[in-house]
Order: C-alpha cells, then sequence, then structure tokens
C-alpha cells in the first residue's frame, strides 16, 4: 500500500517543458550516481508542476493549438480512437498504483464540480482549468499532472477540445477499471482565455472543502477536544450544511446522488500530503471499482489523527499522517497492531455515516454494489454534462 516514489520525468526539448511520462526509479548503479533523496525527487516534482504554467504551452491554453473558442467537433471514428489511445495509457507502472484512471477521474470531477445551477455558471463547459485562476483553487492542488498526461493524446488529436477529453478520459478510467459504462455526448467549448472566471465573478469555495465549518485545528496531544460524546467532530453539521447545500444542492444533486457520487468516486486513489495535504487511500483495491468504500466506512472503527500522530509510523502507517494543520480519520489504533491495509477517510466521507439522510443510502450502496454501480454511473454522467446544453 506504500506509495510509489515519482523520482524521475521526461521532459521534451521544446521551447517549454512538457512531460511526456513518468519513469519508476532506476538502479543507482545504472545512473552512475546516488539516487536522489524523497526530499530531492519532491523538488523535482514541484519544479515540474511548476514548468506546467508556463506561458506559451498547449496546455496553458496557449492559441498556439487548435482554436480554443472552437467546439469539439471530433467525429465518430476520431472519437473511437481517442477511447483506444486512453485506454492503451490508462495502466501506468511508474504512477501512483499503477493507474491513471484515479487522476483521471479527480480531474473531470473537479472541473465540472464548480457548476452552479441558479447562475447557469461553471462545469466541464470551457476546460478553464488549463488557466492560472481556476487552477489555483487549493481543492485543484495536484491536477496539473492529470493534465499533463492527456496533453500527448490532444496533440495527436487536435480536434477533440480539452473539455471533452478531460470527461472522455475520466470515462473510459471508470469503464477500465471495472466500473459503469457511460454514454459520452462530445461538444463542449474550451475557453479562450481565463477570463471566464472575472466575467461571471466567480470565486474558490465551489468545491468541497474536506474541514470547512468545522471546530479549529488543536496540538495533536488535545485532538480529542475536536470529537464531541459521540465520536463526531465538533461542527459536523456545518460541514454537512457545506457539502449538502453549497456543493451539491448549487449543482442540483439529491442527497441519493451525493452518496453515490462520493461512495463511487472516492473508491479510486489516494490523497497526497504534497497537493490536497490529506494522506493515504480510502481503501485497499484503490484502481477498480467496488463498494468497498461504503463497506468500510460503515464496518471499521476510524480514529481521528493529524500530522502530530506518529504512533502511526511505528505501526508501519507513516503514509497515513496529514500535512501540519490537517485532520483525518484512519483504521487504525494507538497500541494495537493489525494486518489491515493502511486506509483513511476525510471528514466530508465521515458525515455520510454521521447524517441519517446521508446514512440511508451509504448502508444500501454497501449491501448492493450493483446498485451502487448503476447509480454512480448516472450521477457522474450527470455531473460531466452539467452546463454543456446537451439536454
Amino acid at each position: 500500500m506504500t506509495r510509489r516514489a515519482v523520482t524521475f520525468l521526461l521532459f521534451s526539448v521544446t521551447s517549454c517543458a512538457h512531460v511526456l511520462a513518468f519513469q519508476p526509479s532506476l538502479p543507482a548503479a545504472a545512473l552512475g550516481r546516488a539516487s536522489p533523496s524523497p526530499r530531492a525527487s519532491l523538488k523535482l516534482y514541484s519544479t515540474y508542476l511548476d514548468s506546467l504554467s508556463t506561458t506559451g504551452c498547449p496546455h496553458s491554453g496557449s492559441a498556439s493549438t487548435t482554436p480554443a473558442a472552437a467546439r469539439s467537433v471530433v467525429d465518430a471514428e476520431t472519437l473511437a480512437a481517442v477511447r483506444q489511445e486512453l485506454h492503451l495509457v490508462m495502466d501506468n507502472p511508474s504512477w501512483d498504483d499503477g493507474s491513471l484512471a484515479p487522476i483521471l477521474i479527480r480531474l473531470a470531477w473537479h472541473s465540472s464540480g464548480t457548476y452552479d445551477a441558479a447562475k447557469g455558471t461553471g462545469g466541464s463547459n470551457g476546460a478553464g482549468m488549463r488557466f492560472a485562476t481556476e487552477a489555483a483553487d487549493p481543492e485543484n492542488a495536484g491536477l496539473a499532472v492529470a493534465r499533463a498526461f492527456l496533453e500527448p493524446i490532444k496533440r495527436k488529436f487536435p480536434t477533440i477540445s480539452y473539455s471533452d477529453l478531460w470527461i472522455l478520459a475520466a470515462d473510459v478510467g471508470l469503464e477500465h477499471t471495472g466500473g459503469p459504462v457511460i454514454s459520452f455526448t462530445p461538444g463542449r467549448q474550451d475557453h479562450l482565455d481565463e477570463s471566464y472566471w472575472a466575467r461571471q465573478q466567480m470565486t474558490y469555495g465551489r468545491l468541497p472543502a474536506a474541514e470547512k465549518y468545522l471546530c479549529p485545528y488543536v496540538p495533536t496531544d488535545q485532538l480529542g477536544s475536536s470529537l464531541d460524546a459521540t465520536g463526531k467532530m465538533v461542527g459536523w453539521e456545518g460541514l454537512c450544511t457545506h457539502v449538502r447545500n453549497e456543493v451539491f444542492y448549487r449543482m442540483g444533486f439529491n442527497d441519493q446522488e451525493i452518496v453515490a457520487l462520493l461512495c463511487g468516486g472516492h473508491v479510486y486513489g489516494r490523497c497526497h500530503p504534497f497537493a490536497s495535504g490529506y494522506a493515504g487511500p480510502w481503501v485497499e483495491h484503490m484502481t477498480e471499482f467496488s463498494n468497498e468504500y461504503a463497506t468500510d466506512l460503515i464496518d471499521d472503527d476510524w480514529t481521528l489523527v493529524s500530522h502530530g500522530d506518529t504512533w502511526l509510523d511505528a505501526q508501519g502507517a507513516a503514509e497515513l499522517r496529514p500535512a501540519p494543520g490537517n485532520r483525518q480519520f484512519v483504521n487504525k489504533q494507538p497500541g494495537k497492531m493489525d494486518n489491515e491495509p493502511n486506509q483513511m477517510m476525510l471528514p466530508t466521507d465521515m458525515i455520510l455515516a454521521w447524517d441519517p439522510n446521508f446514512r440511508v443510502y451509504l448502508e444500501a450502496y454497501a449491501v448492493d454494489e450493483a446498485r451502487l454501480k448503476e447509480d454512480f454511473g448516472k450521477a457522474f454522467k450527470k455531473l460531466t454534462e452539467l452546463g454543456c446544453g446537451f439536454n
């Protein structure tokens, strides 16, 4: 369950650096020098992320590529070829847990999750994360990697818009990993530049924040004061209102769809301290679709931890320590060794078990994977088509 270190990057030699692929570590002897330390690797990774915002790079929205204002006019034959290309790159042993599906699903989720039904703004139409303003949303940290992985495919098939490519990549990722097969509708139109946010008076906060409205962060030795008598985080009701009303109701989802999206989406991938500030996977098998997230959320015992909980290190669970200032739940207990895989839950995950209306659907999905697969597929398609004018 340990995260594969990303230590080497291949860049094309052009006017600006474009990542072609992540490669696994090479033996030091083969390199003729010592392997880089984790700190050096992280610095290299950060340098790569900085390079992605270089003015003039295709992925930054430069007009040097296919006209960004043009609606995607991809024909059926090209669409099939793009699908095939996505399937071919989906398994990548040098990235995280061997699959690009989780981060591509997150890219589609976050590019779609800005939609506001009342104002008719945001959504996947536009691929606004290519530009600095939307990319800088703290909830989008780390997604430059996903956009970079798709850049070679965009260059190979220039008639498909970034907006369509990002969503299609997630759909293929779901299908490739045993998830729902979603009928993809093309036709999204890319923003020409980042002026869209200013014109629509959009601000950050449209994506869910893991600890919004919870009681303030406290030192590790006082972490117990973050919990009420029932074991819930103090202020969880406010966090629940944030997720339900400020995020999902704003987009037009109901409670059942909210739970389906979280149960289906968080079965994939993991959190990284250098990106989101949280750490570890939600489930044991994070590159294949299942209802494991729902069952584990209900059945496992969850302990609140912060960065200072060094007891996790002694139990082989150092990967579950969040960045300083953040709190999350883990399936470990101080002084209790076990053979369980390292897993975590965010406070926004825990509210599905704490809120009685959410819990009804959580329990239903925990015992019926087929129902989750169907409901998640419908909700994800709805999410990625909000504001696109397809209906």
